[in-house]
């Protein structure tokens, strides 16, 4: 697995432009708290310094690719479970990745009896015995 991180906006799951949301990849942390320190930021520190600097990055990082690794592999397996470990990271919390790897694992699990009972099952002898002549 690639650790290289790289700065890019995210337009797809950005507001205006997809700064914060690259922002939030970058750091993993959780998208709307990403916002929120950025709109606090412009109303009690500098609002014209952080909306250029907002506008220079919107124009200076490179947008996400579309068919980037991490999506591919969502689409040809199931996402890969991120667990949060404190509040402001992104991920699931551990109760509800607890319920989706229960979920995962029962479905393991009946694919497992399905292919144990038709293994075990008449028709499989009969069909391997078939194959054989």
């Amino acid at each position: 697995m690639n650790t290289k991180r790289e700065l890019l906006r995210d337009p797809v799951r950005g507001k205006i432009a997809g700064v914060c949301a690259g922002l939030s990849d970058y750091f993993n942390m959780e998208l709307w708290l990403v916002r929120i320190i950025f709109v606090t930021a412009v109303l009690l520190a500098g609002g014209p310094l952080f909306v250029v600097a907002y506008i220079a990055a919107w124009f200076i990082l490179d947008k996400k690719p579309a068919n980037s690794p991490a999506s591919s592999y969502a689409t040809q397996h199931e996402d890969p479970l991120e667990v949060k470990f404190k509040v402001w990271q992104k991920g699931e919390p551990p109760r509800r990745a607890l319920q989706d790897l229960k979920e995962r694992l029962g479905r393991v699990d009946s694919r497992l009896q399905e292919m144990e009972r038709y293994v075990t099952s008449t028709e499989f002898t009969v069909s391997r015995e078939i194959n054989k002549l």
